[in-house]
């Protein structure tokens, strides 16, 4: 009999998981750097699904800065993106940390 109970909430969590997964994919974050420069937005999932670059900063003569300005504002958006799924696993797990899973 308790055997079937696990069983039970174990499917329960796998189900839970996917609609976390789902929920997920449809919130996204946004980081800007470079004072307003470069704006990155990256679902729940880790994609970047938009990028924003101010007309002003796009200068040929200093490519290597807007590269550096790109770089960090994917970074940190998928980095609150990480934190985003994180928090919302954490809520199912109850904040047991189970390895593969955050």
């Amino acid at each position: 009999m308790k055997l079937n109970n696990l069983m039970k909430q174990a499917q329960q969590m796998q189900k839970r998981m996917l609609e976390i997964q789902e929920e997920l994919a449809n919130r996204t974050v946004e980081a800007t750097v470079g004072g307003g420069m470069v704006t990155a937005v990256v679902n729940g999932q880790q994609e970047l699904v938009s990028l924003k670059i101010a007309p002003e900063v796009i200068d040929p003569d200093d490519v290597e800065m807007l590269e550096d300005l790109i770089v960090a504002a994917v970074n940190e958006a998928r980095h609150q993106a990480q934190e985003l799924m994180t928090e919302e696993m954490s809520k199912l797990t109850g904040g047991v940390k189970i390895p593969g899973l955050m």
